[in-house]
């Protein structure tokens, strides 16, 4: 990463995602700020969806509180008091990164998308429903939208800068980090994917697929960094209306996704930037939808503390 300018906080801004600000604390540190803007279809919506930073913050930090001993991961801390201790410049910040900040270890990031997919869905269905393939390999005939995988499948990407991420293969993987790196980012998507899906399966949740990015910490170490097992990196749905043959309810933007589904289909929006002016209803609905999620997966509502 290249320092570009210096943000609302007092230290240097990294980049600016479609939701997280990254910002420099020191050579072995970043802060990672999840925002309240959303995306869909590659395009950030002007209005914010209330909560989601918090949302996207939090749960990463229990998921990683989960996977203690399973895998390193780059998380320092996640509530501000501790941030403030560690950083004492943010103190009159407060407000600014109560719930939504984190305090990580710094690393050298692999320019790859480590998906694990448990089930047929998404841009692999698009892609299987043409050719009966994903990543150009040929998957078994007459499979369903939302089929389950078993085992489940990794199914890496590229880290795309603009537009939508490229499904490569493994042997893609290989050739560009080496066979051990690609084998290590496997085994540790595999095993992290598997220990969310029994969390989430007890709790009547279907994680249908999701992403991980990693990174090399400055001892060489292989590092689960960025979000974890959130409704932006990954697709929930309930267990209970599981039906494959067909798109599936998911704990996410879908909201979000059918209105401007419907603003394309009438001609209103051409499907690029700017966006369509969200009505209230659709933002409170994927504010709830983000919510939802939270609670149904630590079995507790985000703490008043942070909303």
């Amino acid at each position: 990463m290249m320092a570009s300018a210096v943000g609302p906080l007092p230290l240097t801004l990294l980049r600016t995602g479609k939701v997280r600000d990254v910002y420099e604390v020191d050579a072995d540190r970043l802060l990672l700020v999840a925002s309240d803007r959303v995306s869909a279809f590659d395009v950030v919506m002007r209005e914010r969806v209330p909560h989601k930073g918090a949302v996207l913050t939090q749960l990463t930090a229990w998921w990683l509180r989960q996977l203690g001993g399973l895998v390193a991961h780059h998380m320092l801390a996640d509530d501000a008091d501790s941030i403030i201790s560690a950083v004492p410049a943010l103190a009159p910040h407060r407000d600014a990164i109560v719930g939504r900040a984190m305090l990580c270890v710094r690393t050298d990031v692999f320019p790859v998308e480590c998906v694990v997919r448990g089930y047929l869905s998404g841009s692999a269905w698009k892609e299987y429903a043409a050719h009966g393939t994903l990543a150009g390999e040929s998957l078994p005939n007459g499979l369903r939208e939302s089929d389950r995988f078993d085992p489940p499948r990794f199914s890496p990407a590229t880290k795309a800068e603009h537009g939508h991420d490229e499904n490569i293969t493994v042997a893609d993987v290989a050739r560009r980090l080496g066979h051990e790196v690609a084998s290590t980012l496997e085994r540790l998507s595999r095993l992290v994917y598997a220990r969310g899906r029994d969390l989430a399966s007890a709790r009547g949740i279907i994680i249908a697929d999701t992403k991980f990015e990693f990174g090399r910490d400055r001892h060489g170490a292989i590092t689960l960094i960025d979000e974890v097992l959130t409704p932006d990196s990954s697709r929930f749905w309930a267990a209970e209306r599981y039906a494959p043959g067909g798109p599936q309810p998911s704990f996410d933007k879908q909201p979000l996704r059918d209105h401007l589904d419907v603003e394309r289909r009438s001609g209103r929006w051409n499907g690029e930037a700017p966006p369509p002016a969200l009505p209230d209803s659709v933002v409170a609905a994927t504010s709830a939808r983000y919510l939802d999620a939270f609670a149904r997966l630590t079995g507790a509502p985000l703490p008043l503390s942070v909303l």
